[in-house]
């Protein structure tokens, strides 16, 4: 089933995640309860140890609450078993990770269109080819990644996670090994697939900067939400940042 284009794309409610038992437990998260709804850039912010890579890998099934709930495009997390949550991850969701994650044997064309391949489906022509355009790899698309710059293989990642038209695209620290003018090319990006393919993005990152790029911040401390509202300028968040460090 799919969500109407009227409810959240994502949303958690009493999101509750407890490692250990006893004295030795740590609560990663505290009710969290949020909604994303579609087409919006988010930024996830706080201070190490807040809970925020911990929030990230239960809105994309990576991990399981302790207790409360995460929908994903209309499906509770909760109710799908491994198969049915690995077949949601694959064709639902697109994924850009801090180590590019590509498969080093492949061509960027090739780990492009990799999601599509291991569905069993081909890619839209068309769509592959808007996608090379708006990430700038037309003249690299039979490099490996080990032929590629930092920069580039993280473009090469974003158009991997695009590919399939997922309903939203998680991004894990995307800007974290890139050089400052690299971040601000693939920061561009997120922000291009959200204004002109009306992607849903959610991006962890600790850079004030990199959340600039953001519609929305939403700052976590202790497992728990301090701050949820529009994104501001760098030194806003930064000085954001310090009010809830």
């Amino acid at each position: 089933m799919t969500a109407p284009s009227d409810a959240p794309i994502v949303s958690t409610s009493e999101l509750h995640r407890q490692y250990g038992e006893g004295e030795a437990a740590v609560h990663a998260l505290r009710g969290v309860s949020l909604a994303f709804p579609p087409g919006e850039f988010t930024a996830i912010m706080g201070p190490s140890g807040s809970g925020k890579s911990t929030l990230m890998h239960l809105l994309a099934g990576l991990d399981r609450p302790t207790s409360g709930s995460v929908v994903v495009a209309g499906q509770e997390l909760a109710n799908l078993d491994d198969k049915k949550l690995t077949s949601l991850r694959r064709d639902k969701l697109g994924f850009v990770f801090q180590a590019f994650n590509l498969i080093p044997v492949l061509t960027a064309h090739e780990n492009i269109t990799l999601p599509l391949m291991l569905a069993g489906t081909k890619a839209d022509d068309r769509w592959f080819k808007t996608l090379v355009a708006a990430v700038d790899l037309g003249d690299r698309l039979t490099h490996r990644p080990a032929e590629l710059s930092g920069g580039q293989q993280q473009r090469v990642a974003i158009a991997r996670a695009l590919i399939a038209r997922p309903a939203v695209v998680f991004a894990d620290e995307p800007t974290g090994n890139l050089d400052s003018k690299s971040a601000g090319e693939v920061l561009g990006l997120l922000r291009r697939a959200v204004d002109e393919f009306g992607q849903t993005v959610i991006m962890v990152t600790h850079d004030p900067g990199a959340a600039a790029s953001a519609d929305r911040v939403v700052m976590l401390r202790d497992g728990g939400v301090v701050h949820d509202g529009a994104s501001e300028t760098a030194e806003g968040l930064l000085d954001l940042m310090k009010q809830v460090a």
